[in-house]
């Protein structure tokens, strides 16, 4: 009980950063309170939800006792999720479990939480922290999260807004983010090294590397949608588990096809490190790993340099790679993804050198 009250007296601050005026109640209550009056400016709004964790990853930053990074992780994964149908995120909540309640260590995890809170406009309202003794070690922990958010119905994305001769865009991700760490943490095991293993090409210790938190694409995607060229996009894609094509997949419709070229882009080191490592070609880890990019968007070819512009004054490189194209598609194409009946995507050409 002790234990729990101090991470909570240690967190309180960083969440407290994340509320605006629709917060009601503070930290610590057993739910918490957003005031829905702010939806009565939407003429029709549609709730938006996701739910996520961050896999394996977790157990890279318990190998080497780094713990505020996760959070943004966690934040990530859940609310990149939902500004992909056009939603801007209204709260977020958070659980921990763990086998043994570290406060410092708690405390950095929703430190990281609430700062990629405050960086995607999200309200971290709520949270729990849960100790499980006889089920977990004292030192592993894992963490998921939830979110909601609202757009409003004539503006929402997705398939049914893509059309033929639309220019497919990608946004640069900062790295693994947080899919494929199973594969990743095999390579290393194999490989006999330590995370603490300084990489040349990394630049850093390989630990370093992997924990290089994933890039949140929420607020810089929500400022275009808001701007003058914010009807022109379509679709959006992230680039989770199941790697590059079955997630563009995803966000086409049917008869629908693109070919997303390799030769636009260059896989950064930490993904060409860990296939060299693992004795894989970089095409057959695409459906693991998103090799560079973590984000697709679909808009109007006339507004598609626009658009990339405004995401490369951003801080994120974003290029072309394709476009929609209403063809049949053959058995080299993954060909929707999750129970989506969604377009084709392959990916064709060698990778930039």
């Amino acid at each position: 009980m002790h234990a729990g009250d101090t991470a909570v007296e240690l967190m309180k601050r960083s969440v407290a950063a994340t509320h605006g005026p629709q917060v009601l109640g503070g930290v610590g209550g057993f739910a918490g309170l957003w005031d829905a009056s702010a939806l009565t400016r939407f003429t029709r709004p549609i709730l938006a939800t996701s739910t996520d964790g961050v896999g394996t990853k977790i157990a890279i930053a318990q190998a080497l006792d780094k713990h505020d990074t996760i959070g943004q992780d966690l934040v990530g994964m859940v609310v990149d999720d939902i500004v992909v149908v056009g939603a801007a995120p209204l709260f977020m909540t958070d659980y921990i479990a763990c086998g043994r309640v570290v406060p410092e260590r708690i405390a950095a995890i929703v430190d990281g939480i609430a700062r990629a809170c405050a960086a995607t406009r999200t309200a971290l309202v709520g949270g729990e922290t849960a100790e499980h003794p006889d089920l977990m070690a004292p030192d592993d922990y894992d963490v998921a999260g939830a979110a909601v958010g609202v757009v409003e119905a004539d503006r929402l994305l997705g398939a049914d807004r893509v059309r033929e001769g639309d220019a497919v865009l990608a946004l640069a991700s900062s790295g693994l983010h947080s899919n494929g760490y199973s594969l990743v943490r095999r390579i290393v095991r194999d490989a006999g090294l330590r995370y603490d293993t300084r990489v040349e090409d990394y630049g850093t210790s390989l630990g370093e590397a992997l924990l290089e938190p994933t890039r949140l694409y929420t607020a810089d995607l929500l400022d275009v949608l808001d701007g003058p060229d914010g009807g022109a996009v379509h679709a959006l894609g992230h680039v989770t588990g199941g790697g590059l094509a079955a997630n563009l997949a995803r966000v086409l419709p049917p008869g629908a096809r693109v070919d997303v070229d390799r030769s636009t882009w260059t896989p950064t080191p930490v993904f060409t490190v860990l296939a060299e490592l693992g004795g894989f070609p970089l095409a057959d880890v695409e459906g693991a790993w998103n090799l560079g990019i973590g984000m697709f968007a679909v808009v109007e070819a006339s507004a598609a340099a626009r658009i990339a512009a405004s995401l490369d004054a951003a801080g994120i490189r974003t290029w072309p790679v394709g476009a929609v194209e209403h063809a049949p598609a053959d058995a080299s194409y993954v060909q929707g993804a999750k129970g989506v009946d969604g377009g084709a995507v392959r990916l064709v050409g060698a990778y930039g050198v």
